[in-house]
């Protein structure tokens, strides 16, 4: 089996991290390989980003997942996720999806702990977009954008961990969901300092990634996840324009 991870920003750094991360819970005899973005954003921080980003993971997916059998999003905001979804055949999945669906799991209620305060809507958005509002007590983010994480790891993690307990002592939060894919390799970290299951996305997408992959279902022939059919596209690198091609 062969994983593609995929990172719609130019951070090279993060999209190692997400890799590393998705190798250490993979199968044996998996193959995780990684893809980090050409243009667009150094990092995914605002609205105006997760749309410009969206370009580059629809063409990190053509171009670096033909012989691959799943692609995870290695973006926090889940970036081209569902369009991915539409033009691939292959199962792909976000990893604050998976992290949100897994920490269901482990508690009635998560807290949402993430980087840069002026993404708390867009997460809440996204959260409850997924249907899942009703199960998250709410989103808590440290001052600290993802390379100002970067800098100074130690920081990042001690702001992540009070953000935590104080989701839990505040917001009666029974599991944290730790969204930032440049977090990927502090999930450890912040556990040691918490007393409730700490989810990590990418880790989870990854083996639900593999469930899928051995389920085997088919690509819906029906509905929105369907394939768009022959449609005309200009201006794009060819990757893209051969997934816009005749339905089954």
């Amino acid at each position: 089996m062969k994983i593609l991870v995929i990172n719609g920003n130019m951070t090279q750094a993060i999209t190692d991290g997400c890799v590393n991360a998705a190798r250490e819970v993979a199968a044996p005899g998996t193959q995780v390989i990684g893809a980090t973005g050409t243009f667009g954003p150094q990092v995914i921080g605002s609205r105006a980003e997760h749309a410009l980003a969206q370009h580059g993971m629809l063409e990190l997916g053509a171009k670096h997942g033909a012989d691959c059998d799943a692609i995870v999003v290695a973006v926090s905001m889940d970036t081209g996720l569902p369009a991915l979804r539409e033009v691939l055949s292959i199962p792909v999945l976000g990893m604050t999806e998976a992290g949100a669906l897994t920490a269901c799991t482990l508690g009635a209620k998560f807290a949402l702990v993430t980087f840069g305060r002026r993404h708390i809507p867009t997460y809440g958005e996204l959260i409850d977009g997924y249907g899942l509002g009703s199960r998250c007590v709410g989103v808590e983010a440290i001052d600290a954008g993802p390379n100002a994480a970067l800098a100074d790891p130690a920081a990042a993690v001690r702001s992540l961990i009070e953000l935590g307990r104080k989701a839990i002592d505040e917001r009666g939060a029974e599991v944290i969901l730790l969204a930032g894919a440049v977090a990927a390799a502090w999930q450890r970290d912040v556990q040691q300092g918490l007393p409730v299951p700490v989810v990590e996305g990418i880790r989870c997408a990854t083996l639900m990634a593999e469930t899928l992959v051995r389920l085997a279902f088919p690509k819906p022939k029906v509905g929105s996840y369907s394939s768009p059919g022959v449609r005309t596209v200009s201006g794009v690198d060819p990757a893209i324009a051969r997934l816009f091609g005749p339905g089954d």
